[in-house]
């Protein structure tokens, strides 16, 4: 099993239109009920989370994510939101077919070196931001790798790294009813994906040849379902 001093799963990240539509959207496809989010300030958007059990990630979540039309990120003029949700064609693609699994956030010991580990590879993460967000059981704070253009990388399946502060989210979620039991990966440039994810310690994870894809194969109280941000 994964410790907090290893590299694993941090969340998944199913992004929407908008936030009630990803409310409604997870009860009829997982059959459950968003936990409360937040709001964050930097990018101007807002969540609902769900707790996530996973053996080898304990403290793994979903993550449904949203631009809130009633806040303005508080980064500078020009600098993009993060998992390319000003991105037009992901938009497009969130009003056409709906709610979606566009990325995944993996959690590691040093920010720095991580990021410093694909950079040598000469893949730029991005910046590391600090960031934070009120709850009911105190602040939130983590460190996080976010492009200036708001990019994923590799069609989302390199996933943006955090490092938390004291406290985790996941701490103060209930069981959800809902486990993770795979997340596999399909990319045209899958050997440079599979070096990058062994650079920050993610090597195991499962990477094969093909279109762009992140699968996510979860037990839920309406049966198997698998997430994909294939079309």
């Amino acid at each position: 099993m994964s410790t907090p001093h290893s590299a694993q799963i941090d969340h998944l990240v199913v992004a929407a239109r908008t936030l009630d539509e990803g409310v409604a959207w997870c009860e009829a496809t997982l059959g459950v009920v968003p936990g409360p989010g937040g709001e964050h300030a930097l990018f101007g958007t807002h969540n609902r989370l769900l707790r996530l059990h996973c053996a080898d990630a304990p403290r793994a979540y979903l993550e449904i994510i949203a631009i809130n039309p009633q806040a303005a990120p508080t980064r500078p003029p020009g600098l993009k939101r993060w998992f390319d949700l000003d991105d037009a064609g992901l938009r497009d693609r969130l009003v056409r077919h709906g709610p979606q699994l566009v990325h995944w956030v993996a959690s590691v010991p040093d920010i720095t070196a991580a990021t410093a580990g694909l950079r040598a590879l000469g893949i730029e993460r991005g910046p590391v931001l600090e960031a934070a967000r009120p709850t009911p059981a105190g602040l939130l704070q983590w460190r996080i790798s976010v492009r200036d253009d708001g990019l994923r990388l590799f069609d989302g399946a390199l996933p943006t790294l955090i490092q938390w502060g004291d406290a985790h989210p996941a701490d103060t979620m209930p069981t959800s009813g809902l486990s993770l039991r795979s997340l596999t990966f399909h990319h045209p440039e899958a050997s440079q994906l599979r070096q990058a994810l062994d650079a920050m310690g993610l090597g195991a994870m499962a990477v094969a040849e093909g279109s762009a894809a992140i699968n996510a194969l979860l037990d839920t109280p309406l049966g198997p379902r698998t997430l994909s941000s294939a079309f």
